[in-house]
């Protein structure tokens, strides 16, 4: 049985070790986030609060922000946009990290077979 590319990109994507790893890391930075944001809590890490989320999906961050820079035409965006690039370049790099554990996964099966 074989399966569609779209099966295919959402068990890379959400349903393997590496990739729930990922997002959860994401999701707790996330919340992390939320809850020392301005507003929400006094001291200087609140500052700073919003900082991480991006460095967590960092290589993905940058390319699907300039995209929607791009796509809006101006340099912000809608108010919205941050947390839908957040959103897209998590999912990214978490298909990312499924490819190459799949990757891996097949190599040493390869090679184990071969011995």
């Amino acid at each position: 049985m074989t399966t569609g590319p779209a099966r295919t990109l959402v068990r890379l994507t959400l349903a393997n070790r590496v990739s729930v790893a990922y997002l959860a890391v994401v999701a707790v930075v996330v919340a992390k986030a939320a809850v020392d944001s301005p507003g929400a809590a006094d001291g200087p890490e609140q500052e700073f609060a919003w900082l991480w989320p991006p460095l967590v999906t960092f290589p993905a961050f940058p390319l699907v922000a300039a995209l929607g820079r791009t796509a809006w035409g101006t340099p912000t965006g809608p108010a919205w946009s941050f947390a839908a690039v957040l959103v897209i370049s998590a999912l990214l790099q978490s298909l990312a990290l499924g490819a190459l554990g799949q990757a891996v996964r097949t190599r040493h099966q390869r090679m184990l077979r071969s011995c």
